[in-house]
Formats: C-alpha cells, sequence, structure tokens
C-alpha cells in the first residue's frame, strides 16, 4: 500500500497491524533527547521549533552522510525509550511514529484515544532506509547532533504497521 504523508483520516482508518507500508512525503526524526527538549519547552510555556499537528516522527539518529550522499545510515531505534513522552506527543497532534520493538499500553492507549498508529522499519536495513531518504535538513536542536529534529524527505520509504489506531498490536496479537 503507498501511503503519501502527511497521513489522512481515512489513511489511519484505513491501516490494520501487518500492512506493508510504503510512504512518501515529509517525516520528522525526534529520539529520547529531542523528546525531553521539547517537553521541557512545553513546561515552560515556550512554542515548539516544528508544529506537531498530524506528522510523522522517525525514532532515528542518522550517522552523517558520505560525500555525495543526502543521509548516512539511518535505522529506527528503539521506540520504547520515546514511550514517557509520546502520549504528550501524540495529544499534540502526531499522528504516526517509526520505530521498532513494541510499545507500552499506555502509548497504545494514547494511540487509540488520539487516533494514529505505529510503524516498524526493519532494524539492520539502515543503509537501505537511508537510499529512501531524498532531502535531510536539520530544523532543530542542531546541538543534539544525531539526536536533533531533521525534516527528511522520503520516497517508497517501506514500513509495517506495528499498531493500529484501534490499538491492535503485532507484538500483542
Amino acid at each position: 500500500m503507498n501511503i503519501n504523508l502527511p497521513l489522512r483520516d481515512e489513511d489511519l482508518k484505513s491501516l490494520k497491524i501487518g500492512d506493508m507500508v510504503s510512504l512518501t512525503g515529509v517525516v520528522y526524526t525526534a529520539r529520547d533527547a529531542a523528546h525531553k527538549r521539547m517537553l521541557e519547552m512545553l513546561n515552560r510555556s515556550e512554542e515548539l521549533p516544528i508544529d506537531l499537528n498530524g506528522i510523522t516522527i522517525y525514532y532515528v539518529g542518522p550517522t552523517p552522510a558520505k560525500p555525495g550522499a543526502v543521509i548516512g545510515s539511518a535505522g529506527p531505534t528503539t521506540s520504547s525509550r520515546m514511550d514517557d513522552y509520546t502520549p504528550k506527543m501524540l495529544e499534540l497532534g502526531v499522528k504516526a511514529m517509526i520505530g521498532k520493538g513494541g510499545r507500552s499500553e499506555a502509548v497504545i492507549d494514547a494511540m487509540k484515544k488520539e487516533q494514529a498508529v505505529y510503524f516498524v522499519a526493519v532494524g539492520g536495513a539502515a543503509a537501505l532506509l537511508a537510499k529512501r531518504i531524498k532531502k535531510c535538513e536539520i530544523v532543530a536542536f542542531e546541538d543534539l547532533g544525531p539526536e536533533a529534529i531533521y525534516r527528511l524527505e522520503v520516497e517508497d520509504f517501506p514500513v509495517i504497521v506495528a499498531v493500529d489506531s484501534i490499538g491492535k498490536s503485532l507484538f500483542t496479537s
């Protein structure tokens, strides 16, 4: 199934666990350091550096690009590291996340409430996934290095629906 980002409501409702999906469009990267910083900003009533409404977040810390490349290796990181932050991110409008591994019950409950999905990308395929990234730019927290927030333009980026918007999970089914 091919999906253009950002996800639409009808896309979210049609996705079921186990679906193989090819994503094209914009995704933003954020790992635990970026999530932590965004929540700290919210606690201080500061404006976030990106609008979270409707976006897809890829849990990745890309390596530096080799000469002539858009990005270095860009494989998924373990998603559970973001579980403490995810319910708030979903409340603020995030509609999809890409990572690897299972998610907590609290995250799955928040996904059901906010109508979001969780995709997994194949771990160990970082170099191949990087070839599906056509553009890469840092948009926030440059001081965090690979954990900065990047804006990625992806084309035919392969993922699998691991948790759908009604809370069914590949990891518990």
